[in-house]
């Protein structure tokens, strides 16, 4: 999970209670270095709407997201790559790794196809070397327009 600054010093508890009402949209490539950029060069695969409360309880196998509509119709075709989770203002709240694999949501079927049903299948947030993760690991490299960090 990648927090957006905006959440930086809240609890995973708070950020969860945060996304009611919230949307979680699946794109279809890699995520941004950081949740506080746009999202670029990607496809809206589906967005699902979080009820209120978003999650119920925490069991072994993950996290419990609930949904306004369990599925959802998929709006274009492609490999999920990365969700965005947004409050119901659209703060941008955490990115999550998505698809196959080791990912923190995977879904009922690999890739997605227009008009086809979408259902998470598993949703377990991972904290990747701590949580919320070092802005000067994931910032470290030069893009234009940004300053190389001061320290590694």
């Amino acid at each position: 999970m990648k927090v957006a600054e905006a959440f930086a010093n809240s609890s995973l508890d708070d950020i969860k209670a945060a996304l009611a009402g919230g949307t979680l949209t699946v794109y279809s490539v890699a995520r941004p270095l950081t949740a506080d950029l746009p999202v670029d060069r990607s496809s809206v695969l589906a967005v699902f709407t979080f009820a209120s409360p978003a999650f119920g309880e925490r069991s072994e196998d993950g996290e419990a997201p609930v949904f306004v509509e369990e599925t959802v119709a998929a709006e274009d075709v492609g490999t999920p790559g990365f969700a965005r989770a947004c409050t119901v203002d659209g703060t941008v709240a955490a990115d999550f790794s998505a698809g196959p694999g080791t990912r923190e949501i995977k879904f009922a079927e690999v890739s997605c196809s227009k008009g086809a049903p979408v259902k998470v299948a598993l949703f377990k947030i991972q904290e990747e070397d701590g949580w919320p993760e070092r802005k000067d690991y994931f910032e470290s490299r030069p893009r234009p327009g940004y300053a190389m960090p001061q320290t590694l």
